[in-house]
């Protein structure tokens, strides 16, 4: 940690956070940034929500924070797909769509007095589901499906739709998805 680290003021913090969110291509933990620049990480979330209130694409993901120029479209084909289930099968219904190469982006449940909310995943490997479970087992949070009875919905994308059909058929055989 430099010197000058220690004593930044709050608007170069924050343009330091910037700087780096817009460099690294990768999520960056509120805890590693708020240890590099000697601040809790309390701080940190108030600096990203004050950055975030300047209208700076920064999302918060369940692996860190990360400045979002383009949606990664790279992965030309796009779907949202319903699923229930207990919170138990997430880490095999998340398994199931990276086994078969689809991204899931995000996971959005429907509140009765909040309307839609939305949680940033970014998941596409097993390592991803890996730490995203050991995330929430360790922390001790609650998935959002428990809020509505495992009833959710996820964005998936690929590079096919082959893909995602694929994906949406092994989810199916699982139990997973929900049909009309």
């Amino acid at each position: 940690m430099s010197q000058s680290s220690k004593k930044m003021k709050a608007h170069e913090r924050r343009e330091h956070i910037l700087s780096l969110l817009k460099q690294r291509g990768s999520p960056v933990t509120g805890s590693s940034l708020a240890e590099e620049m000697n601040v809790t990480r309390q701080v940190i979330v108030g600096d990203v929500s004050l950055l975030k209130a300047r209208n700076e694409p920064i999302v918060a993901t369940s692996q860190g924070y990360m400045y979002m120029t383009d949606v990664k479209e790279e992965l030309a084909y796009q779907k949202t797909i319903v699923c229930q289930h207990g919170a138990e099968e997430t880490e095999e219904e998340l398994n199931i769509l990276v086994d078969h190469g689809v991204h899931v982006q995000d996971v959005v449940v429907e509140h009765p007095i909040y309307g839609d909310l939305t949680a940033q995943l970014r998941i596409s490997n097993r390592r991803d589901v890996k730490k995203f479970i050991e995330q929430v087992n360790s922390t001790n949070a609650s998935f959002l499906l428990e809020l509505t009875g495992g009833i959710h919905t996820h964005t998936i994308a690929a590079d096919s739709r082959d893909a995602i059909e694929e994906a949406v058929d092994a989810l199916s055989e699982a139990g997973i998805l929900m049909k009309n």
